[in-house]
């Protein structure tokens, strides 16, 4: 449950992630992948190999399966809260919003160099409440998807 906070601007809830629709010739060709790497790895007798490609197929599943977990969001003057997780602007370089398809998110890109980007999905009737919060603490620049988040969308995961 979020903390009601006296300086809070904006709530809204979203899913953590964006979920693509699977049918069964997807769940069919991540087995068949998996299948052949195992015999690959079988006749070579890279037996760790065998055993990731297994563990990994088998999480692939699980975690495709799983729904997202809806989050409550609070923007602030202080930050953004997700769930019970702050994240200070003071934390962050800049910001940028990705458009994918009809799902809209916030990138919050950090100054650390080795802090991962966080993302952040919102609604479209509350974007624009979003994007001027975000613009009065944070320089905004443009984002794209990187290679990583390309192969991702590609593979509909």
């Amino acid at each position: 449950m979020v903390k009601e906070d006296a300086d809070a601007v904006v709530r809204w809830e979203a899913e953590e992630y964006v979920s693509h629709d699977k049918n069964a010739g997807w769940y069919f060709g991540l087995v068949l992948v998996g299948i052949i790497l195992s015999l690959i790895s079988i006749r070579f007798e890279w037996w760790t190999f065998t055993a990731l490609v297994v563990v990994s197929v088998v999480a692939i599943i699980v975690y495709s399966i799983r729904p997202p977990r809806k989050i409550q969001y609070v923007l602030s003057r202080k930050g953004l809260t997700e769930g019970e997780r702050i994240y200070k602007f003071e934390d962050y370089k800049a910001f940028g919003v990705l458009q994918d398809d009809v799902h809209f998110a916030i990138i919050l890109m950090p100054k650390k160099r080795f802090s991962p980007a966080v993302t952040v999905y919102f609604p479209e009737n509350k974007g624009e409440e979003i994007v001027n919060m975000f613009g009065q603490r944070l320089p905004m620049e443009e984002v794209k998807l990187d290679l990583i988040d390309q192969i991702v969308k590609k593979l509909r995961f």
